[in-house]
């Protein structure tokens, strides 16, 4: 019932809208306490490293750090790279 009432019902009041905002934040704050501290350094190397063959937007690399389990870690790199006759430096 609660899918349905997302749906159908009207305005939001302040409070839950400010509730949800924070669970976004909090969630956030979650999320990179428990990125590596050397995240921030490998993805400006990573971007240095495209960049000596492609040249790209800083903001087209993104580096995800997750957690799965005590003995698995995922690093996910994603790179838009720009159409073939952009790559030229």
């Amino acid at each position: 019932m609660a899918l349905l009432d997302f749906f159908l019902s009207g305005k939001k009041s302040t409070a839950s809208v400010a509730k949800e905002r924070l669970q976004i934040i909090v969630a956030e704050r979650r999320r990179s306490d428990s990125e590596p501290h050397y995240l921030p350094d490998l993805k400006r190397d990573i971007l240095a490293v495209i960049c000596k063959y492609i040249k790209i937007d800083p903001d087209m690399l993104h580096v995800q750090f997750e957690q799965k389990g005590d003995d698995i870690s995922v690093l996910e790199l994603n790179v838009t790279l720009p159409d073939a006759d952009d790559h030229t430096k």
